[in-house]
């Protein structure tokens, strides 16, 4: 500690560089600090920070007996006290995932005992080093916060055991999904609408949810004990009802479902298949290579789709495209909104049918294959539909929101098909079929990064610059925070350092999410692990990748 407080004495009013003197490690009795990466000036993202402190002087070690899913709510806990604890100095900041709990870097529970990574801004006057205040930060507050954070009596200890039941609860429901026969679970008395589009907090007043009772299911949680809610079963469901009557609401919940929340969120107890994934119509994205003749064949001049590219899909494309790459990644549920879907590829009515004949539409519409898609694949659907009925003749349960209450309206749609039967017919002229996954080649990701001087970084959610490429993210509703962006980047550093083709991508993908994830990649606080499928949705969406036909 007195090292570094000479240190920043020293360079006291020189150049902003001078910084750069103060990397390094330092004893602070209780803990150590680390210096990873000092900012090169005072506009540059801030300094890479990390402290150790012992678990025996923390008086929390029997957070080591505690399960997985306990741990990982314990250090988000410990990540959001350190920032109430350091809001009075603006210059540090703590990686933090809204009203998530996700496995971040932030926050690390090692043999040894706690670990912290955070960012501390340096102070400057222009471009000169304010050594003295600089001081005061590294040296009186930051050891405060520090230390707060990761000492037992500092913490609330009842919000901490409650994070953490929270979680150690969705955990267990989650867990319980495939053996009750069910892709997602909405608990009575959730709160599903938030603030608004751009706010993830509970909408105030909102109405509880309530599951009708053909649809009611209980589920065990080791600490809130038995839960009852909606349990939606695998299969075709549909989502129905008039507009504004939270239709889009329930599935938004349900496909954010796929994290854990913390109390509060109104969403604690709405689990959803982690293999999830929501799928919609994309103008103007990148297809690599892909195999659609499921959906998309015959096209006009001869051209095949069984090794289909192009830089600028159609909405129908895109959206058959995202759902070939899910099936390839391993999806097992889809979600779909009508309301975010190109409607040529959702349905073709009678007339249409009667109009223009099978052989000038390329498209096999969505529901012709839905129900292949369950039957062969056991792929489970929910959609979101207000607009067309044909989709009532293969779904397995229909729910109607009225009200923002959920009704269970699967007899009255059987009734209505009775009296209402559709004139179209089925337009998917062979069965499903399925392809072997596509190649990646890691050379053309290694030549990316070697252009762009190996940068790697997430711009929010919506963007990920890898080398000098920027990759548009901001259809992947399902990605919580730029932590996970960041995780994916470096995921595509570790492929891109092996030689030649990758066979099975996701498969690798796969295997460098398992156990100690994070040890591979660069010891960074904004880490958060993301899904193999999310991994590989980014990685299709990237311009410069280049993929291998299966076929």
């Amino acid at each position: 500690m007195d090292q570094l407080t000479a240190t920043l004495k020293k360079i006291e009013k020189q150049n902003y560089r001078a910084y750069q003197q103060i990397k390094g490690q330092y004893d602070f009795t209780d803990f150590t600090l680390f210096i990873d990466h000092v900012q090169g000036d005072p506009y540059a993202s801030a300094s890479r920070f990390r402290a150790t402190r012992a678990w025996s002087l923390t008086g929390l070690e029997w957070l080591k007996d505690e399960s997985p899913a306990f741990q990982r709510a314990a250090r988000d806990f410990i990540a959001r006290s350190f920032e109430q604890f350091a809001k009075q100095e603006n210059s540090v900041s703590i990686s933090l995932n809204g009203q998530t709990v996700l496995d971040s870097t932030a926050v690390l529970f090692t043999e040894e005992g706690i670990e912290l990574r955070f960012r501390v801004n340096l102070p400057a006057e222009g471009r000169s080093v304010l050594g003295k205040k600089a001081n005061n930060i590294l040296t009186f507050h930051l050891p405060k916060f520090i230390r707060r954070a990761t000492l037992e009596r500092e913490l609330d200890k009842a919000a901490l055991i409650e994070h953490c039941q929270v979680v150690e609860d969705q955990d267990a429901l989650r867990a319980q999904l495939e053996a009750n026969n069910l892709v997602a679970f909405v608990a009575n008395g959730s709160i599903l609408p938030r603030i608004a589009g751009n706010c993830d907090l509970p909408m105030k007043e909102a109405v509880e949810f309530k599951a009708p009772e053909s649809l009611q299911v209980t589920l065990h949680a080791p600490n809130r004990g038995h839960v009852t809610g909606l349990g939606i079963p695998k299969g075709i469901t549909l989502i129905v009802g008039g507009g504004f009557h939270g239709k889009s609401t329930l599935l938004n919940a349900i496909e954010r479902s796929i994290y854990d929340h913390i109390p509060g969120d109104g969403r604690e107890y709405i689990v959803a298949d982690e293999k999830a994934m929501k799928i919609r119509a994309e103008d103007g994205r990148c297809v690599h290579h892909l195999n659609l003749s499921n959906y998309i064949n015959h096209l006009p001049m001869g051209k095949d789709t069984a090794d289909f590219s192009t830089q600028d899909a159609s909405g129908s494309t895109s959206q058959a495209a995202w759902l070939q790459e899910s099936i390839e990644a391993g999806a097992s549920t889809l979600l779909i909104d009508e309301d975010t879907s190109a409607t040529n590829f959702m349905i073709r009515d009678e007339r249409m049918q009667a109009l223009v004949a099978k052989g000038d539409e390329p498209i096999t519409p969505l529901v012709d294959r839905i129900g292949q898609l369950r039957d062969d694949l056991d792929i489970s659907t929910i959609i979101v539909m207000g607009g067309s009925g044909d989709y009532l003749d293969v779904a397995d349960t229909v729910i109607q929101m009225h009200d923002y209450q959920a009704v269970d309206v699967t007899e009255k749609a059987k009734e209505v098909i009775a009296q209402h039967p559709t004139q179209r017919h089925n337009e998917s002229e062979e069965r499903l079929q399925t392809f072997p996954p596509r190649a990646l080649n890691r050379v053309a990701l290694m030549n990316i990064l070697t252009d762009g001087k190996f940068r790697v970084n997430a711009k929010g959610k919506e963007s990920l610059r890898f080398g000098k490429e920027f990759t548009d993210l901001s259809a992947l509703e399902q990605i919580e925070s730029a932590d996970e962006v960041n995780t994916i980047g470096w995921l595509w550093f570790q492929i891109a350092q092996l030689p030649g083709w990758c066979n099975h991508p996701a498969k690798e993908i796969e295997e460098m999410l398992s156990g100690e994830w994070h040890a591979s990649l660069p010891k960074q606080g904004d880490l958060a692990k993301p899904r193999t499928l999310d991994v590989m949705a980014a990685l299709n969406r990237m311009r410069k990748s280049q993929f291998n036909s299966s076929c």
